[in-house]
């Protein structure tokens, strides 16, 4: 056996908050205390020094987008786009410096002073004629293109979201991806996860879900991930509806993901104008796409129940979660509830959802895989959701304190790249929703998303996410200043760091302050990051 011993740190253990000590034997832990019984009890293992360094549970992301993240990672990004001459400026230097095809990722043109994505013809301009450019939205539903790429894919003027002049949305959308994608090579694609994976490691983050589905990366993506050996642990769904057990056991066998869940779409995003709403949007006369209904969200949750395989769907708009939890209940109905809540179904999401469906959602024991970041981008009276829903409906999005009071567990997690791969980002725009009331404490933040996450995953040992004894050596050693004991930000701050109060600190969370800096990443036992 061989074991380490790390003194002189800050560990966060609900066990043993005072703790500046720990043991791992074997990838696993298996004690904690202070520092002198610490090299007493193991005087033959190897020491390392935390200097004072913070140790906490390492991350697990359980919404990432490994191959697209890696693509924005290494390619072209436009998150930064200021304006959209900005955004031409970006995809004309890209073009200049890369022959081939033009894959972008993340405009967003609510934030440009034109307000406006850009036209095919502006697209053919910056990148030169016959040049196939794929530039998709930053929330991934929805993309401009260059004429060579529309003229590339046949059907795609005839499928529905195809609207000249607009950006291209629902089937148009996912037949242009689809061609985009395809022209890359198996190494251009290794090299994405492997940016993608590393930045995870980076960021403290052990473990990704990975969503696939036909209609975002396709079977040879999955597959290839799958296949592909890094460090960071990855857990893959596979988006595509089924009507039996034995089509589900089928898929699964033939594409060896975990579970049918993650990105199958009940609908599309809020930025994109294709999440399905109840009543039309504030800014245009559309309630979104629905591409779910009732009967195949219940047939898919009663085929994947009885096949033992966890289901899942991604939706966004109240229209869509009415879908889903209509499903959901009527599956509880017919097979019993602890049937359907024994799978840990899944929920993406989950933005626009009233006390009903979260009642409903909780009865079920559906858990919600939720992305805080979402908030923090495009909440608040001025941001993007309220011009796209209006201001009432806009602060009825993200309800987390509500569906955690209610029995929801939650997950937390990114969207990348839709969202950064930031975990304590994240956990701080739960802890600060922009709608007062909304907000979930750093604590119960932090523990969506790494105990929650690996609940999400199917991991119900107990001790997954933690730094208990028995617990797996998955965790991050982090440069980190004070550590603070903080209720959620609409309450009464609570400081304190005085070991005596049993409850383990975190590093402080407050819009501004800085978010510590990972140097190490464990997963059980082995290091996969280092700085």
């Amino acid at each position: 056996m061989s074991t380490q011993l790390l003194v002189g740190g800050r560990l966060y253990s609900s066990s043993s908050p005072d703790a500046t000590a720990m043991a791992v034997t074997d990838g696993t832990v298996v004690w904690l205390g202070a520092d002198r019984p610490g090299r007493a009890l193991y005087p033959d293992a190897e020491i390392i020094e935390l200097d004072g360094a913070f140790v906490a549970p390492a991350f697990v992301d359980p919404h990432v987008h490994v191959t697209a993240l890696g693509l924005q990672l290494t390619g072209l990004d436009l998150s930064q786009a200021t304006s959209l001459t900005h955004c031409l400026e970006l995809v004309r230097n890209y073009a200049l410096a890369h022959p081939g095809s033009v894959l972008g990722d993340g405009w967003d043109e609510t934030r440009w002073p034109e307000g406006r994505p850009p036209s095919v013809e502006e697209i053919d301009a910056a990148a030169g004629p016959g040049r196939a450019v794929y530039l998709v939205r930053v929330d991934a539903h929805s993309a401009v293109v260059s004429s060579a790429l529309l003229d590339a894919v046949p059907g795609v003027t005839a499928a529905a979201g195809y609207t000249t002049g607009e950006p291209l949305r629902a089937d148009a959308h996912h037949l242009v991806r689809a061609a985009a994608l395809n022209g890359l090579d198996r190494t251009q694609r290794d090299e994405a996860r492997r940016a993608a994976l590393d930045h995870a490691a980076a960021n403290g983050i052990v473990a990704v879900h990975e969503c696939a589905g036909p209609q975002i990366s396709g079977r040879a993506d999955v597959t290839e991930l799958l296949e592909f050996t890094h460090g960071v642990e990855v857990r893959a769904y596979w988006g595509e509806a089924v009507t039996s057990a034995e089509r589900a056991r089928a898929l699964i066998g033939e594409l060896g993901v975990h579970g049918l869940a993650g990105d199958l779409f009940a609908d599309g995003s809020i930025g994109s104008h294709t999440a399905r709403l109840r009543s039309p949007y504030a800014d245009r006369d559309t309630t979104g796409v629905g591409y779910l209904d009732a009967d195949a969200v219940a047939a898919h949750v009663r085929a994947c129940t009885e096949a033992g395989i966890q289901a899942g769907f991604h939706a966004i708009g109240d229209g869509a979660l009415d879908a889903v939890v209509q499903g959901f209940s009527r599956v509880a109905a017919e097979l019993g509830t602890p049937a359907v809540a024994a799978r840990g179904h899944r929920v993406e999401h989950a933005e626009l959802l009233d006390a009903g469906q979260i009642a409903e959602l909780a009865a079920c024991g559906v858990i919600a895989s939720v992305q805080p970041g979402f908030d923090a981008a495009w909440g608040g009276p001025d941001g993007m959701y309220a011009a796209r829903l209006g201001a009432d409906r806009a602060a009825a999005l993200n309800p987390f304190a509500a569906m955690a009071a209610a029995g929801i567990s939650l997950a937390i997690g990114s969207d990348a790249p839709v969202t950064a791969l930031n975990p304590w980002e994240a956990v701080r725009a739960a802890a600060h929703h922009r709608t007062p009331g909304h907000q979930i404490s750093p604590r119960a933040a932090f523990s969506a998303a790494t105990r929650g996450a690996w609940r999400a995953g199917g991991v119900r040992d107990g001790v997954a996410g933690t730094l208990v004894p028995g617990a797996p050596a998955s965790y991050a050693i982090w440069d980190a200043t004070e550590l603070v004991v903080a209720a959620a930000s609409d309450k009464v701050q609570r400081w304190s760091t005085d070991p005596r109060s049993r409850v383990p600190g975190l590093p402080p969370l407050d819009p501004g302050t800085k978010l510590p800096r990972c140097l190490r990443t464990v997963h059980r036992g082995s290091v996969i990051h280092e700085a």
